[in-house]
């Protein structure tokens, strides 16, 4: 790829990700993060750690943009796609298994698929 040039593969899986960013954090936050602080059906310690656990995974999920984009643009940062790549390929898998624990449909959790086109994108990008 000459200089200059855009994977459009990693700029795929940056947008996919900067959407599941958006829907984690505007969506999920008002239908999972709000009722779990305000459930008092578990501990003060266990409900402000699953809340911690909520935020770290927001930081992941906007580092996650930024760093395919940066591979997008520069292919010397390659290894940050593979990086989020193997990631995004992990966490769909758990996250339909999590669903399916709980009795959910998979698709009724945006991470399942979101994750898993943001893996597709990111393959795409490595053919490119």
């Amino acid at each position: 790829m000459e200089i200059g040039a855009i994977n459009p593969g990693f700029a795929t899986a940056a947008a996919l990700a900067l959407i599941t960013f958006a829907v984690h954090t505007f969506v999920g936050g008002r239908f999972a993060a709000r009722p779990l602080l305000s459930t008092q059906n578990f501990d003060k310690a266990s409900r402000w750690l699953n809340y911690m656990t909520w935020h770290m995974v927001t930081a992941q999920l906007l580092l996650m943009p930024a760093g395919y984009a940066w591979a997008a643009v520069r292919p010397e940062a390659v290894e940050v796609a593979v990086l989020l790549t193997v990631l995004a390929a992990i966490l769909s898998p758990l996250s339909a298994w999590v669903a399916m624990k709980g009795g959910i449909q998979p698709w009724r959790f945006p991470s399942s698929w979101l994750f898993a086109l943001i893996t597709a994108a990111g393959l795409w990008g490595f053919a490119g």
